[in-house]
């Protein structure tokens, strides 16, 4: 049944943003601001001025909308793959072609950007807004721009329009078409490779392969990232980008090509976790289901 793959990418995308989407934060602080002087340092500022929570801002929007995002990127790539190439993504008897599983892959990415463009830039600028909501005897949000993701996102329409909401979204499409088409097929080769011929993998295999498949997803996708959070925070005081080549180009004036490379360490330990608890409990439920 095609729902099915739908319905098992939707639980197993919430499972694997509840366990990344603290290390999520520190990535993106990471990428857009320049108070920070590394990983640790990220990590013990927050926790010392916004406590445990401050990792788990911008959560509770994308805890739903990430099970429908991986649900179309899921989803859409076992439909994709089993129109081009007539097998189905599960027949680990009867593989499909990697360039099939690479084509079905970047179609997912493409469709899932659709979705995700609005959902992400409203989970960056929440994630960036480093003040607390109560301070002291002051009203609560009196120390915030956003009160919370419905606020953001109405803010932003009545500021910037609609447009507003899809803003960085033609770097976000160039992040995970690539990209996603990478993760899947890396993916199915380390199953095939760790498996002998006509066997189903096993948990352990699925846990380290969803995990790789994330990791080198995330490395590939990592230079775009940066472009695209700061395309998205861009316009919240005054619009310091042109464009896209505008902000590669200002980017690397100021900090040099190594800007690509911020939240890459922090990109790579979320992606282990969170991918192979992904890969893992989809396939679980996908057997449950059928």
């Amino acid at each position: 049944m095609p729902a099915v793959e739908f319905i098992a990418g939707w639980i197993s995308g919430a499972l694997g943003l509840v366990i990344g989407h603290p290390i999520d934060t520190v990535k993106v602080r990471l990428q857009t601001q320049s108070r920070y002087h590394g990983i640790l340092d990220c990590i013990l500022k927050t926790y010392r001025k916004e406590t445990i929570f401050g990792f788990f801002k911008g959560m509770s929007f994308p805890v739903v909308t990430v099970a429908v995002s991986n649900s179309l990127m899921f989803g859409s790539y076992s439909n994709a793959l089993l129109y081009i190439s007539g097998t189905n993504y599960k027949d680990w008897k009867n593989p499909p072609e990697n360039l099939h599983i690479t084509v079905a892959g970047c179609f997912a990415g493409i469709v899932q950007v659709f979705f995700t463009a609005p959902v992400d830039l409203i989970k960056v600028r929440l994630q960036n807004q480093t003040e607390s909501f109560k301070s002291n005897m002051k009203p609560a949000y009196v120390n915030t721009l956003y009160k919370g993701p419905a606020h953001c996102a109405a803010r932003i329409f009545n500021e910037e329009g609609i447009s507003g909401l899809y803003r960085g979204s033609v770097a976000l499409a160039l992040r995970d078409v690539p990209s996603v088409g990478l993760y899947f097929l890396t993916y199915e080769v380390l199953c095939k490779w760790m498996t002998n011929d006509e066997e189903v993998p096993g948990v352990w295999g699925m846990l380290v392969a969803g995990g790789c498949a994330g990791t080198v997803g995330w490395a590939a996708a990592n230079p775009m990232d940066v472009i695209k959070s700061r395309l998205q925070m861009d316009g919240i005081q005054g619009v310091k980008y042109r464009g896209l080549l505008d902000c590669l180009i200002k980017s690397f004036q100021q900090e040099g090509a190594r800007v690509l490379l911020k939240g890459l360490t922090i990109n790579s330990i979320r992606a282990f976790p969170v991918n192979a608890v992904t890969f893992v409990s989809y396939e679980m439920l996908l057997q449950a289901f059928k």
